[in-house]
């Protein structure tokens, strides 16, 4: 729903194009309109002026007494930030604070309980679960694969435009040869019948739209996980399947989690932390398991190698020891 205030809609317009232009992911460029948006709300919509730091930590202050997870409270501050500095132009939010929060360790499935969820999930949503585990890919990469960046002959799957709009290249799993080349035909099928239907547009990244009219009606930039709904593409006016949505697969798998009869708070991103602590315990290098996450600092991957030590790759409990007899 857009802002009723018509100067708070110009603002989030104009920060969109922005965002658009540096290249930002949808999924950050939603993030970050919403929280400009209940900021600007909260501050009663004063006119580029009047905004200074003190608007930013009194918002900060009131999202604290709410109780807002230090994470968030710090993304708000990353998308206001933007926003000062972006859209008005202004460096009255350089100087705040961000908040710290204490370390948590990630939640990690042992590969049994990994084995057992996943036997409760079927089909497409199986699919991707298993890429998850499988790949270590994040949930939004892997619904976001396309047919062509299968690589079945190099056995590697490629991440376009990941955390940081960076591509990377991952193992395509063997066990998951055989079903993916199945989803593959049956996206073919379907799009078909779309293109029959006067649909069968998949949207396309930057502006290759303009320069290639044709290329999103091809099988390769088809999304390997379509939606089962068409949608108008808005920046063509063309009909298509965009990915299927996140939702879908998170209800999936938190159902599948239950009836595993695991009592871990496991979600769709357990897997890629599962799968990252188990490639350590199997002794690769931690640079190795770096480069297939994603990750830009080494520290982010590093709080596996915590998670693997306790799950027992190299301290031995000292109650484990055989008792010696005098």
């Amino acid at each position: 729903m857009a802002p009723r205030n018509p100067d708070t809609r110009l603002a989030l317009a104009h920060m969109r194009r922005i965002l658009r232009t540096r290249g930002y992911s949808p999924r950050t460029e939603q993030t970050y309109l919403q929280w400009v948006e209940r900021f600007l709300g909260f501050c009663r919509h004063p006119s580029p002026e009047e905004l200074d730091a003190g608007h930013l930590d009194a918002f900060l202050t009131s999202l604290a007494a709410a109780r807002c997870a230090p994470g968030s409270r710090n993304q708000a501050a990353s998308a206001i930030a933007f926003y000062y500095r972006e859209v008005l132009g202004s460096d009255s939010a350089r100087t705040v604070e961000r908040a710290r929060g204490r370390a948590r360790l990630p939640t990690v499935l042992s590969h049994a309980e990994a084995k057992s969820v996943l036997s409760y999930l079927s089909g497409r949503k199986y699919l991707v679960a298993a890429l998850l585990y499988g790949t270590g890919m994040r949930l939004t990469e892997a619904l976001g694969v396309r047919v062509q960046d299968l690589d079945f002959d190099l056995s590697r799957i490629t991440v376009r435009r990941g955390k940081g709009g960076k591509d990377r290249v991952v193992m395509l799993p063997t066990s998951l040869v055989s079903p993916l080349r199945s989803q593959i035909g049956a996206v073919g099928r379907r799009h078909e019948v779309d293109c029959e239907l006067g649909a069968g547009w998949a949207p396309l990244p930057g502006a290759l739209h303009r320069k290639k009219p044709d290329e999103g009606y091809q099988l390769g930039w088809q999304f390997l996980f379509p939606a089962t709904q068409i949608t108008l593409d808005e920046a063509t006016g063309r009909r298509g399947r965009r990915p299927l949505h996140p939702s879908a697969v998170q209800r999936a798998v938190k159902k599948a989690v239950r009836r595993a009869g695991v009592m871990k708070p496991a979600t769709c991103h357990t897997f890629r932390h599962s799968f990252a602590t188990e490639l350590l315990r199997d002794g690769y290098d931690i640079r190795v398991v770096q480069e297939l996450l994603g990750h830009k600092d080494i520290r982010t991957t590093m709080i596996y190698l915590h998670v693997a030590d306790q799950m027992g790759m190299r301290v031995r409990s000292p109650i484990d020891r055989e008792v010696r007899e005098r």
